[in-house]
């Protein structure tokens, strides 16, 4: 089986930090694959490299065996790839239904043009089910803005899932939500992983999280990758243990 991404030999720097440094790894197809390390080990650094925020200093990055390197996030959307961020992207003053349906339409032109649709573009059933899946049914034609941020941050997760991506990079989907919404939110994605098959990169704190969803784990230290393995071994690894866990 080819993976569905491959990313080679990634670098990044600011002046004299090396942010990123040689990073290499492997996303196969359907697979959860989870990013862990300590603050300003690089993690949103390589995100936004892959993701065309930034542009990285040197490597490749191969999606689906085409490369990808340095493509734009409408490019990258085009071809498939979904993302969140750290921070929340929903749009306050627009019901919960209009951001998942101008999620989908800004897969196929520009967020301003989508803004102002005329019509839902027949994305009305597609958002709903996720409306369903995510459990926002009841606040789904409120405005954004107006929901607590575990709910918003719902809306922000169903956002990257309308135009049904094959890959989605997901940044700290759990940070700042109650341990109850981070089950639900680790249930869901399961669900989405199970029903699309689609592949998923996940960067979070919550380690608890990772380890019970992910099939394998990525430890970055000091923009390095220190090891790629199954959660039991990356509980077991007295390196890792040293550097992040702090045991």
């Amino acid at each position: 089986m080819k993976p569905i991404l491959s990313v080679k030999g990634l670098k990044k720097s600011y002046g004299a930090i090396q942010a990123v440094n040689d990073v290499s790894f492997d996303v196969m197809p359907g697979e959860i694959f989870g990013v862990i390390g300590p603050n300003g080990s690089g993690k949103t650094t390589m995100f936004n490299s892959m993701l065309g925020q930034i542009q990285a200093d040197a490597g490749q990055i191969f999606l689906n065996g085409e490369e990808i390197t340095n493509l734009k996030p409408q490019q990258l959307s085009m071809r498939g790839v979904g993302r969140t961020f750290q921070t929340l992207q929903v749009f306050g003053n627009m019901t919960v239904r209009d951001n998942l349906i101008v999620a989908a339409q800004e897969h196929h032109g520009t967020m301003l043009n989508r803004l102002f649709a005329a019509t839902d573009s027949g994305l009305g059933p597609q958002a709903d089910a996720l409306i369903e899946m995510f459990n926002i049914a009841h606040v789904s034609r409120k405005p954004a803005g107006a929901l607590s941020y575990g709910q918003q941050k719902l809306v922000d997760i169903a956002m990257a899932f309308m135009s049904e991506p094959s890959l989605v990079l997901l940044d700290e989907p759990c940070a700042g939500v109650n341990p109850l919404l981070v089950v639900g939110i680790s249930r869901m994605l399961k669900e989405l992983n199970q029903q699309r098959k689609s592949s998923f990169i996940v960067i979070e704190h919550n380690m608890d999280f990772v380890m019970s969803l992910c099939q394998r784990v990525m430890v970055m230290v000091e923009g390095e990758v220190m090891m790629i393995g199954t959660p039991a071994e990356v509980r077991a690894n007295k390196r890792v243990l040293d550097a992040y866990l702090g045991s």
